[in-house]
């Protein structure tokens, strides 16, 4: 099955990790950032990827945001990566 590969939603969600990331640019303000950051990411996530996936990937958006030491992660890009090439895959296909 080949499917489209959105670069669209690529080039959004390295934005919204490097958005994610800015918390460790700017000393003092990045945890508060991390405060309205958090929730906006999983709403984001919930909307870029509709369903299960968007659904999973918005609960650890939103804990990786959230928690302390973790804004490196890019959840965003990762979550795009197992959308694209992962999760319409078929485990057992000629069943």
């Amino acid at each position: 099955m080949n499917r489209k590969i959105n670069y669209t939603t690529l080039i959004l969600s390295l934005l919204f990790d490097i958005i994610g990331m800015t918390s460790f640019i700017i000393p003092g303000i990045g945890e508060f950032s991390d405060v309205v950051w958090a929730p906006l990411s999983y709403w984001l996530m919930t909307k870029m990827y509709p369903g299960r996936i968007g659904q999973i990937g918005g609960i650890i958006s939103f804990v990786e945001e959230a928690a302390p030491g973790l804004d490196f992660i890019p959840t965003f890009t990762l979550t795009w990566l197992y959308d694209t090439f992962m999760a319409h895959k078929q485990i057992f296909p000629n069943t």
